[in-house]
């Protein structure tokens, strides 16, 4: 099994998170699936983090058709998931759309998961526009009414990755905002992006007293292996009904994406990135 993973970060950027990324697989990917990190263009940013670029509703939408086109990259690769590794899901309703290899986001897999371990979902982010977004999603979801506290952290992107070399002054700082999200009534919590939630997992934060953390990194990845599992042992794939849901005719996707300026970029040769199996990592 071989999966995309595409984050919103220009991943090769930031060595220490990509290599808590490529560790974190290694532990929780079962053996024989092989999952290939990507990031975004290295010209998408003008800094290393997208940071307040991606909390803007028009510069977020700007991003979503390298989701998109790395999605139908991906199929055409002959990969069997994708894998969108940031909370707000950009992308992933269009991505489904388009191609027939599941299209998993870490947003909804977190969430899901986070409705089977307690009854009321406490978020903690350090990007805090984006808590409309993350409502939204979870209304869009089915999870609107599950969705308890997002609490913004004293932590920066910056804080994470210097928190791979001095831990504890940057769990201190999630555990009292986890803390304030519990007072308001969360009985689970989702770590709010994905560096934060990486970061967590590789020092074994996984529970605050009674009250779970969810390794959303793990969440998506598992539910990329069940769902190609699904399509494999069952037939089961993405429905086609309605609005939000139909594939559109092949001709059409290639005459819009064309005038566009969309289409020229869907090669086969992009698909470059950092391999990463059980047994090593590599670059592909």
């Amino acid at each position: 099994m071989k999966i995309w993973h595409q984050s919103l970060t220009s991943i090769e950027e930031v060595p220490a998170y990509r290599d808590a990324v490529t560790a974190h697989i290694r532990k929780v990917a079962r053996p024989g699936v092989e999952v290939v990190l990507h990031g975004m263009s290295n010209k998408t940013y003008p800094e290393q983090y997208p940071g307040h670029f991606i909390t803007y509703s028009y510069l977020q939408n700007l991003h979503r058709e390298q989701f998109i086109r790395n999605a139908i990259i991906a199929e055409k690769a002959g990969y069997d998931a994708v894998f969108i590794g940031t909370i707000p899901d950009v992308g992933l309703l269009e991505a489904r759309t388009l191609v027939d290899i599941p299209v998993i986001g870490y947003g909804q897999a977190s969430f899901h998961i986070a409705s089977m371990l307690g009854d009321r979902i406490g978020i903690v982010n350090f990007l805090g526009p984006l808590q409309d977004q993350l409502r939204s999603n979870a209304e869009r979801y089915g999870l609107g009414g599950k969705l308890g506290p997002i609490i913004q952290a004293d932590i920066g992107f910056y804080d994470v990755l210097e928190g791979f070399k001095d831990p504890q002054p940057v769990i201190d700082r999630f555990v009292a905002s986890a803390e304030e999200a519990i007072g308001q009534g969360a009985d689970v919590i989702v770590p709010g992006e994905g560096p934060l939630n990486v970061f967590l997992a590789t020092h074994g934060v996984s529970r605050i007293g009674d009250v779970p953390v969810v390794d959303s990194f793990a969440a998506g990845l598992k539910m990329a292996e069940s769902l190609v599992d699904l399509k494999e042992y069952s037939g089961v794939t993405v429905t086609r009904k309605g609005f939000y849901n139909a594939k559109p005719p092949e001709d059409a996707v290639k005459k819009l994406r064309a005038f566009y300026n969309h289409e020229s970029e869907l090669d086969a040769d992009m698909d470059y990135g950092i391999s990463v199996t059980e047994e090593d990592a590599v670059q592909s």
